[in-house]
Formats: C-alpha cells, sequence, structure tokens
C-alpha cells in the first residue's frame, strides 16, 4: 500500500489494487453520475476508478452517465487558465500601482492583525 500512495491514488473499489486514472462523483438532485479525469485530490464524496471499472461503470435505471473523455494532451491549465490568470495579475498591479508609497513602519503595522480566528505575525518577531 505505501508503494501505491507514491504512485498515486488507487482505485476505490474493493480488492482492486489497480491505479486510479478516474474520478466518479454523483448529483444525486439531477440522477447523474460524472465520470471524468482523475481529480486533483481525493475528496470524501467522489470515486476515483481505474480505467477497467471506469469502463464498466453502471448506474440505476433512470439515472444519467456524463463521461468526459480522458485525454493525454491536457496536461497542466488551458488557454483560457492561462489568460485569466494574466488577468487577474494584471489588476492587481494596476492597483497596487494606484496606491501611494508606505513608509516601512506603516507596512509592518498594516501585517500585524486579527482576522477571524487567525492572527498574522510578521517575521521579524
Amino acid at each position: 500500500m505505501a508503494s501505491q500512495a507514491k504512485l498515486g491514488r488507487s482505485c476505490s473499489r474493493v480488492s482492486c489494487r489497480s491505479a486510479a486514472t478516474m474520478t466518479l462523483t454523483y448529483i444525486y438532485a439531477e440522477s447523474t453520475a460524472v465520470l471524468g479525469p482523475l481529480a486533483t485530490f481525493s475528496e470524501p464524496h467522489s470515486y476515483d476508478l481505474c480505467v477497467v471499472h471506469g469502463q464498466r461503470l453502471t448506474v440505476p435505471q433512470g439515472w444519467n452517465v456524463i463521461r468526459q473523455e480522458l485525454s493525454e494532451d491536457l496536461n497542466g491549465p488551458t488557454d483560457d487558465d492561462l489568460m485569466i490568470i494574466a488577468d487577474a495579475v494584471r489588476e492587481v498591479a494596476s492597483a497596487s500601482a494606484a496606491e501611494p508609497p508606505r513608509s516601512e513602519n506603516q507596512n509592518a503595522q498594516s501585517n500585524i492583525g486579527r482576522r477571524g480566528h487567525l492572527r498574522a505575525v510578521p517575521t521579524n518577531y
């Protein structure tokens, strides 16, 4: 089992030790099962499946299955994802350029604060 953890997650089916390649989630309100690429991280209400169990998947009568094609080409963010990130960076840069420069003492004081149950402490303490 320890060697499986190094290689990735294993199939959620009982007694299957194959590597998971896809994730199954359910939308109960719509009677739909969604089978897509392996999720970035494991969640309690989803199931990681190997190729064999993903192909054999059956659902109750009246349910729909949405199967997203697994593609080896989709490694990393899409062009749209990169444009959204770039736009967000530009927005933050233009907002910070519009602010007047603060002194070192003002920066240190603004970094110390309490937000909910967390408290920020500057690194010089």
